[in-house]
């Protein structure tokens, strides 16, 4: 008997919990996407991009701010963490087109490789994109000829985005770690 009392409890809270809902919470609503600037018909567009990361001089682009554990130190170097406002240019070479900055941070956070957790924003500065933002974040193998992650959102112009980006590491100075990487950003916005 206390059972069956105690399941009609359960069911009753639970059909008054799911009917009070959005009132009772005060925190949400419904939205009009249109009033979010939210268009149905989405584009797919394919960027290419340049990152240019300099570590060495007076005015590094990337800066680690915590070192790795030392028993890591000379090979995966997990547990450091570090910071980048990267030039983004339309060519490989730094004197380039400038299109934007790559601003983020990147863990590394791999025992076993060379992998590192990178969380990036693409701040644009050309044309009808400039103010927008593209937002990714995901896992970077370093050693892998091309590493994919995932487009998680993004601003202005890019509301709502989704997708993925490649990169693949053009070049790289072992002795200051300078490098350029290309990145293909295939983006639904």
């Amino acid at each position: 008997m206390a059972t069956k009392f105690l399941l009609s409890f359960l069911l009753i809270s639970c059909y008054v919990l799911s009917i009070s809902g959005e009132k009772e919470t005060g925190f949400v609503g419904s939205v009009d996407p249109k009033s979010l600037s939210y268009k149905k018909k989405h584009t797919l567009s394919h960027f290419r991009f340049y990152w240019h990361e300099i570590f060495s001089g007076s005015n590094p682009s990337s800066v680690r701010i915590i070192p790795p554990q030392p028993k890591y130190s000379t090979t995966t170097t997990f547990g450091s963490v570090g910071v980048f406002d990267n030039v983004l240019t339309l060519g490989p070479e730094l004197y380039s087109k400038v299109v934007g900055s790559a601003e983020g941070l990147y863990s590394s956070t791999s025992q076993k490789e060379f992998a590192l957790l990178v969380i990036t924003n693409f701040v644009l500065t050309e044309g009808k994109y400039n103010g927008s933002t593209i937002t990714f974040v995901g896992r970077s193998p370093i050693a892998q000829k091309v590493r994919e992650m995932p487009v998680v959102g993004g601003s202005g112009v890019f509301r709502f985005a989704r997708g993925f980006v490649e990169s693949r590491t053009l070049s790289f100075d072992p002795q200051t770690r300078n490098n350029t990487i290309e990145y293909n950003v295939y983006v639904y916005h």
